[in-house]
Order: C-alpha cells, then sequence, then structure tokens
C-alpha cells in the first residue's frame, strides 16, 4: 500500500447504523429544521464529537495503558515475512485503522500474528479474516 493510499484511508469513514426512539428523532428533525444543523448526520456527529471530546483524557490513559496503536496501523506482506524469518509473532493492537495487504495469504497471517485487537476497523482480504477469526477479540 503506497502511503498516498494510506492517508485516503486515514480519511475515510465508516457507515454505522443506529435505532433512535420516535421522539428523539422528531426532536433532531426540528431541530434540523430550525437551522441549527444541516441535517440528521450533522447532529449525530456534532453529538459524537462533543462526547469524545469529554471523555478525551479516559481515551488517552487507556490508549496507553493498553499499549494501542493510535491511528493507523499497515502490515505488508514484507513486513510479516520478517517476523516471520525472525521466529517472532505479532499481537496487534489499534485504535483506529490495522490494515493487512491484499496479497498477505491467510498462512503467513497465521505463522505470524497471534491476537488481533482493534476498536475501529480492519481491513484484510476475507479470506485472512476469516483464517484469524479465532484470534480476533
Amino acid at each position: 500500500m503506497s502511503m498516498h493510499e494510506i492517508r485516503a484511508k486515514i480519511g475515510e469513514t465508516e457507515k454505522i447504523t443506529i435505532n433512535l426512539g420516535l421522539v428523539d428523532l422528531g426532536q433532531i428533525d426540528l431541530l434540523v429544521q430550525e437551522g441549527f444543523y444541516s441535517n440528521r448526520t450533522d447532529l449525530i456527529r456534532t453529538a459524537i464529537r462533543n462526547q469524545l471530546t469529554t471523555h478525551a483524557e479516559v481515551v488517552r490513559q487507556t490508549v496507553a495503558r493498553r499499549s494501542l496503536v493510535l491511528g493507523l496501523q499497515h502490515y505488508s506482506r514484507a513486513d510479516l515475512e520478517a517476523v516471520k524469518a525472525a521466529g517472532q509473532t505479532l499481537q496487534i493492537q489499534v485504535l483506529g485503522l490495522a490494515s493487512i495487504d491484499a496479497d498477505v495469504t491467510p498462512e503467513l497471517a497465521l505463522d505470524t500474528i497471534d491476537s488481533v485487537a482493534v476498536l475501529g476497523a480492519l481491513h484484510a482480504s476475507s479470506a485472512v479474516k476469516n483464517a484469524l477469526a479465532g484470534r480476533i477479540r
């Protein structure tokens, strides 16, 4: 993966679905109609960002305590082959995006990755995800 592709992934978003009660949804629509927000998504994103700001210190402390990589962690085939050649294995712990190149085989992933804990998104081939299924927490 090139640096350009990595930078593009950092700006990517993941779609989530939430269920809201009708009264909450009506209140959101009212605030949008009154011009406080441009649309429902704008209000929801703002509310989420406000909550993350409120809890930023807890997140910072937890990231440090759990030794999580914050942001993007990318694993190429060459990276994993080097880990294998050194007789080592990885415990992947990421808050953000963990990506494993498409040319990584399930066998190489199994030989080099002991565990995967990602709070955010894991981008890897379906074959690699299936192979690591028992190691993903």
